[in-house]
């Protein structure tokens, strides 16, 4: 556990069945919500990400604030060779708040203690303004852009790679 804010002392835990249910209810406001995901009975049928128990049980954790178990967000820890590559979710009602920079260094450093060797990256959309903001402060850089496939078609990225010390922690 990790004092980021008064309020909140983050924790990983195994993301399980309760979680994954929640996290399917979450929904963004416009432009965000193209990070909404399936129904929880749709992903679980299709083995969608965290529907898919092995992957859920190998690649995604849940992100609870320790005082008291409340669900604050996720992160998927995807292996590459050499590399972590993080993908997450806030719960929305805390989007915007402040919190995300604490929740998404929290999530880097959870990540560099389980694969101590491997570098840390994500991905961004390009217009994602707000993220990268909370990235930035968190000690990621941007390292590169391009485009790749999603279920919204062609979209532009940044790859953002986190940098330990203490100028940005």
């Amino acid at each position: 556990m990790c004092k980021n804010l008064p309020g909140f002392t983050f924790q990983a835990v195994p993301m399980n069945i309760r979680h994954c249910q929640d996290i399917c209810t979450w929904s963004y406001e416009p432009p965000y919500d193209i990070y909404q995901w399936s129904s929880w009975a749709q992903m679980e049928a299709e083995a969608e990400e965290f529907g898919d128990a092995q992957i859920r049980e190998t690649q995604y954790i849940s992100i609870l604030d320790g005082e008291n178990g409340y669900l604050v967000g996720y992160a998927q820890l995807f292996p590459i060779t050499g590399v972590t590559r993080l993908g997450l979710g806030m719960r929305p009602e805390l989007c915007g708040l402040g919190i995300g920079p604490d929740f998404v260094r929290f999530i880097a450093e959870e990540a560099k203690r389980r694969r101590p060797g491997d570098t840390v990256d994500l991905e961004v959309l390009v217009w994602n303004i707000r993220a990268q903001k909370a990235y930035r402060k968190a000690g990621f850089v941007i390292t590169d852009r391009y485009e790749r496939p999603t279920p919204k078609g062609s979209m532009d990225f940044y790859c953002m790679v986190y940098q330990e010390g203490p100028e940005f922690n």
